[in-house]
């Protein structure tokens, strides 16, 4: 159910600004950072994956109230700078860093540097012994095997992702001896869109013997262990929310053993998670411009559509195509079932398929729900050439246009780098 709250500051944000704009709303993200310190009592210290919405304003505003940044890419990096972060506050992961941006991350700092492959390692070796320092790293692990019930699985399957468990051993080994690298942590993220808290126990009880095994063979006391969330927003009105105390009951007590052992005393579990902290915060507004009647269906064709929200489209990994849940501001009692299109020259160019919606007009605004993450940042602005989405973030009782230029990057930190960056 949306509050006349919200409605309210998302009529406002199209009027004010126009349309198609997606609105995130910080009271919303700081409810959320609540309800995951509360539910698991301040034992994780939380990670936000840059990739799921770099909005520099975001990061900016994320800034203080969570521990660290996951990022992806240098991009991200320096979008995280630019915002006022710490490169000292980050991890870096992604299995196809180049040569480039890992030297520019550990020339500036880079917290830890997860490393995916023998080929990062050595390649950060070099550069760190070159900079005279030792870089500190993250082994990402992939397991042998995830528990059913995930959207997508990075693990238990050939993956371009992290070092597979049977392969650990001799890895490890490797990177413990590279003279310019200090192994600090281990890092799992196995899977992800998860709406049951069995599975993600059972996820995390995994992780659990995994470090467990691999501190034991190579005698490591972690600084940090890496726990990719899991956890999983309802996309889809039949969706059933996660019940995150649930998950929290079920791992807390194995987790207070797991930090009572000498060796994990001092390790700092972290929690790494993009949607889950701000996909709900977050809509998508877009204007109905037409409406057709075609061979019994009632098309509304709008100024927004899969170039500014791939996900909503179904194209983002979605198997099954599923409406998102969405509503017509303004509200009202579903009339009958329409089909919500944007405005492209291609037929999957589609935002819902005979959705329920109140009666829809010309002008009448819908805003697309769960569209805090990979909304814009996971869709094709470029094709066919209309103008990207506005971008707004609601802070209390004051809304402000947080767009940005979405052809530039900040540069990176010398113009040696640009050079290395072209070659």
């Amino acid at each position: 159910m949306i509050s006349a709250w919200t409605d309210q500051w998302l009529r406002v944000a199209a009027d004010r600004f126009g349309t198609p704009a997606f609105v995130y709303f910080t009271d919303l993200i700081a409810e959320r950072i609540d309800q995951i310190d509360a539910a698991f009592g301040g034992r994780f210290a939380l990670s936000f994956a840059v990739k799921s919405n770099p909005n520099p304003a975001l990061l900016a505003w994320l800034r203080g109230r969570i521990d660290h940044l996951d990022i992806s890419s240098i991009g991200e990096m320096r979008l995280a700078m630019q915002a006022g972060w710490d490169a000292a506050r980050m991890s870096f992961t992604g299995p196809g860093k180049r040569a480039f941006e890992i030297e520019e991350a550990v020339r500036a700092g880079i917290g830890n540097l997860v490393v995916e492959s023998l080929r990062e390692a050595r390649l950060a070796d070099a550069v760190a012994r070159g900079e005279g320092r030792v870089q500190p790293i993250v082994v990402r692990i992939a397991p042998a095997s995830v528990p059913k019930g995930f959207g997508d699985q990075m693990a238990g399957r050939p993956s371009a992702f992290g070092i597979d468990i049977e392969d650990a051993e001799p890895a490890l080994a490797e990177m413990l001896a590279l003279p310019g690298l200090r192994l600090t942590g281990l890092h799992i993220y196995s899977g992800t869109q998860c709406l049951k808290p069995e599975p993600i126990v059972e996820n995390y009880r995994g992780f659990l013997t995994i470090f467990r095994d691999l501190c034991g063979r190579f005698d490591l006391t972690p600084e940090t262990l890496i726990f990719g969330s899991g956890l999983g927003v309802p996309y889809h009105d039949q969706d059933v929310p996660l019940d995150l105390g649930a998950v929290a009951a079920g791992i807390i007590p194995e987790l207070d053993a797991f930090r009572g052992e000498t060796r994990f005393g001092d390790a700092v579990p972290m929690l790494e998670l993009g949607r889950y902290l701000v996909a709900e915060a977050g809509y998508f507004l877009t204007r109905v411009i037409s409406i057709k009647e075609s061979r019994g269906s009632r098309i509304a064709i709008c100024d927004g559509g899969m170039n500014n929200h791939l996900p909503a489209s179904g194209h983002f990994g979605m198997v099954i195509r599923r409406n998102y849940s969405m509503h017509k501001l303004g509200g009202g009692e579903p009339v009958g079932k329409v089909d919500i299109v944007g405005p492209l020259c291609t037929s999957i160019d589609r935002l819902a398929s005979g959705i329920e919606l109140p009666e829809i007009a010309e002008g009448d605004i819908i805003a697309v729900h769960n569209s805090g993450a990979y909304g814009l940042t996971a869709s094709p602005i470029h094709f066919i050439s209309h103008a990207p989405p506005v971008e707004l973030l609601v802070s209390g009782n004051a809304i402000s246009d947080i767009s940005r230029d979405l052809n530039a990057l900040p540069p990176p930190a010398d113009a040696a780098d640009a050079a290395r960056r072209r070659a």
